[in-house]
Parts: C-alpha cells; sequence; structure tokens
C-alpha cells in the first residue's frame, strides 16, 4: 500500500520527481472550455450563468442570491452543536490572525522630509466555495476572517446550489459567523468568471479566494490580472518527521488524514529509525479497513506516499526542506529544536498531539498553503494577502536641492533625460 525507500542520494530524489510531476498526472487541459465559459460570461453575464448553472449543477435557484432574512431560516437546519464549534474555531483564527494586521506608518527626517506607508484592505473580495460533496464550511472561516481583519470592506461569497437548487446549510452557517456580506448560489468557473467581471446581479471584485476542482483552478489562473488570486493549489501533501519515540498509530492516521483528500494527495513518513516502517505499515492495514474513504487513501498511499528511512535526523530535515511540503508533522521527543531548522513548509504541527486536522479547522493559522514545493517562496493565507499598500513621499524645496545632482545622474545614466530635466527645471532660472 505504501513503499519503504531508503534514501542513498538517489532514490528519494526520483521519488521526489515522480511527485512532482503528479499534479499533470491524468489531468485533462481544460483551460478552452473555461475559456469559452469566462468569454460567455463576460458578454452575456447572468444570463450565461444561469445557463451553466442548469446544465451543470441540475437545477437553478429560484433566486440568485440570499438575503439576510433568509439566512436564519437556513442555519435553523444546522445542528446546534456544529454552530457551536463554528464559533469556537472562529474566534481562534481571530485571534490568530489579528495578529498579523499592519498599520500604516509615517517618518520624518530632520531637512523636513515626510515619507510612509499607507496600508489598508481591499474593497471588494470575491470568495469561492465548493458545494456537493465536497463542502468545506472550514474554508469559509480560513478566507473571510482575515478579509475581514484586514478591513476590507465587502466580501461576496459564491457557492454552487445542490440539485434541488438550494444552498448547503452549513457553508450558510460559516457565511453567517465569519461575516460574508452576500451571498450568491453559483458554482463552477461561470461564478470565478461573474466574480472577475461583474454582472447586473453580482458586483466585480478586486481578488478571488478558495478552494475548487479543475475548471474552478483553471479560471482563477486564466483571470490573473483581471482579478488578484490566492494561489493555484496542488494536491495536499503531508510530510511527517518522526524519531524512534513516535506513535505507529498516530503516524498512520495522520498520513491517512491526508491521503483521502484526493488521490493525488502525497503522504511521506521520514524518519532514522528503520523499524518504524513496518510498524506504520501494519497500523495503515488496520485501521484503513474502518475508513470510509479507503479506496482513495489506498490509491494516494501506493502512488504517491512512502516511507524514507534516512541515516540520521539531519538528512530528514535536509530532504524536508528540498520537498517543501504543505503540511509538516515533526513527531519527535523534542520537536521544539526543529523550529529554526525548517525553511521551507507551510505549516509546521509540533508534537505527537499537535496533528494536522488541528490546523484544517480549528487552532487559529490559516490552512490555505503553499503546495507542490511552492512553499520555498510562498507564504499562508493571511492579513497580509487581503492588503494593500502605497508609499507617500514629501520633500521640501532646499531637500530637493540638496538631492537633485544625485537623481540627474541617475536619470542620464539611464538614459532618461525627461526624468532628469523633471527634476532641473525647477531649479532654472530661465
Amino acid at each position: 500500500m505504501i513503499t519503504t525507500v531508503v534514501a542513498n542520494g538517489k532514490d528519494e530524489y526520483v521519488f521526489i520527481k515522480n511527485l512532482k510531476e503528479r499534479s499533470n498526472s491524468g489531468a485533462k487541459d481544460v483551460s478552452g472550455i473555461v475559456s469559452d465559459i469566462i468569454n460567455n460570461v463576460k458578454e452575456n453575464g447572468d444570463k450565461a450563468v444561469y445557463d451553466y448553472t442548469v446544465k451543470f449543477d441540475g437545477k437553478a435557484p429560484k433566486k440568485v442570491e440570499i438575503y439576510a432574512d433568509e439566512i436564519d431560516s437556513i442555519i435553523a437546519k444546522c445542528d446546534k452543536d456544529y454552530i457551536e464549534t463554528l464559533k469556537k474555531a472562529t474566534k481562534n483564527i481571530e485571534d490568530f490572525h489579528k495578529r498579523q494586521i499592519q498599520q500604516s506608518w509615517l517618518t520624518t527626517k530632520e531637512n523636513g522630509v515626510i515619507m510612509g506607508q499607507r496600508v489598508r484592505g481591499l474593497a471588494r473580495v470575491g470568495l469561492y466555495v465548493p458545494g456537493g460533496t465536497a463542502a468545506y464550511p472550514s474554508s469559509v472561516l480560513m478566507n473571510a476572517i482575515p478579509a475581514k481583519l484586514a478591513g476590507c470592506k465587502e466580501i461576496v461569497m459564491t457557492t454552487p446550489p445542490s440539485k434541488d437548487g438550494k444552498p448547503n446549510p452549513d457553508i450558510i452557517a460559516a457565511a453567517k459567523i465569519a461575516g460574508v456580506d452576500r451571498i450568491f448560489l453559483m458554482g463552477g468557473a461561470q461564478a470565478v468568471a461573474a466574480l472577475a467581471y461583474g454582472t447586473k446581479q453580482v458586483p466585480k471584485v478586486d481578488k478571488i479566494v478558495g478552494p475548487g476542482n479543475i475548471f474552478v483552478a483553471t479560471a482563477k489562473k486564466l483571470l490573473y490580472g483581471v482579478v488578484d488570486i490566492d494561489m493555484i493549489a496542488g494536491p495536499s501533501e503531508i510530510l511527517i518527521l518522526a524519531d524512534k519515540n513516535a506513535n505507529p498509530k498516530f503516524l498512520a492516521a495522520d498520513l491517512m488524514s491526508q491521503a483521502e483528500h484526493d488521490r493525488l494527495a502525497s503522504s511521506i513518513l521520514l524518519t532514522d529509525y528503520a523499524p518504524l516502517a513496518d510498524k506504520v505499515k501494519k497500523e495503515i492495514k488496520k485501521q484503513c479497513e474502518k475508513l470510509e474513504r479507503r479506496d482513495i487513501i489506498k490509491e494516494s498511499l501506493k502512488n504517491y506516499g512512502a516511507i524514507i528511512v534516512c541515516s540520521n535526523m539531519e538528512q530528514a530535515v535536509k530532504f524536508a526542506n528540498d520537498l517543501a511540503p504543505e503540511h509538516l508533522e515533526v513527531c519527535c521527543k523534542n520537536p521544539m529544536e526543529y523550529i529554526g531548522r525548517l525553511d521551507n513548509v507551510g505549516s509546521v504541527f509540533l508534537g505527537n498531539f499537535s496533528p494536522e486536522p488541528l490546523g484544517d479547522y480549528f487552532a487559529g493559522p490559516n490552512h490555505v498553503l503553499p503546495t507542490s514545493g511552492t512553499a520555498r517562496f510562498f507564504s499562508p493565507l493571511s492579513v497580509d494577502s487581503f492588503v494593500k499598500k502605497s508609499s507617500f513621499i514629501y520633500y521640501t524645496e532646499q531637500a530637493l536641492i540638496s538631492d537633485a545632482d544625485d537623481i540627474v545622474r541617475f536619470a542620464q545614466v539611464e538614459g532618461l533625460t525627461a526624468h532628469a530635466n523633471s527634476i532641473k527645471v525647477r531649479f532654472d532660472n530661465d
């Protein structure tokens, strides 16, 4: 079900190469189809969205937008304990993300120069939320809460209706608690296009965030530049560093928790203790048969899972940084000692009682993370993802005189004489 690889400087990197190519494995190119949908929505607006909703979702809702007076009756169908869980998770997510808020600033110099930076939230953000079998209320919280804290004036959510044309109550509940301002029942590439260009019903947004299938991801990619997007997410990943003190039962469970996401998901265990490999394999076999998504788990672990036995933990850490995983668990005797050594990772989970689902749902840090090795240069979604910054400069006449020669010299070196003239003309006597 899952392969054991003994690290020798070669075999483990052959595995990585195969892993990095998996995003394209079996994936069909849908850019032509998505491009047609985008152009149709751009030209025909709400009518195009309606037609695609009927075609892809089976039935269009009676009303595309869900208004405030309808939300409470929809949420009434939700389990009360679930509502309380949403509220607790919201508090944790808010508490974590509040610490990321940046303030505008200015500085003054003795010569009268004033400079600074203005920080403010984007005016309007679009949040895409999948429906149906891939309904993730947790994504509503993770995307909407930092946007609210950033000071975004309006958050617009789109989510596809179910086959009967009605919304998913669990998603609507999360939207209300997270502070979403407007909710539209529409999904797919057509919803992304509607958010990007705006229609008579759907307002145009500045940025689109949220997960989706290949059509949604492709639409976001094609529309980048018309609007900003969060990221192009690849298949889910977990990497676990474990020493001889780790519990095989926990390790097996955590590897499978990520494998159940997708047949392309990757679950890797790195250890310097060879006997751990067989123990974890036995636990996977034992636990897997009790899980509903066992077929997906088995295929994922077979194709993109591995237990890699390293010569020591230093080699394991180097390998982890080379792989730059989305999630990384440290199941070692002293997990805190690894924090400063793990440079390329989306989110780190320290210790035997910090499993990855803790971050998916509840602890507070964002679960929208870089995948496919992009943790080398990308960061998790944050409050900063929803702000824009601009600088300002004020110079006195005397201050400009002092710097004029240097500025003119720069302009002349670059061959931009009009730039130089812009400075010189202020002090010419002609």
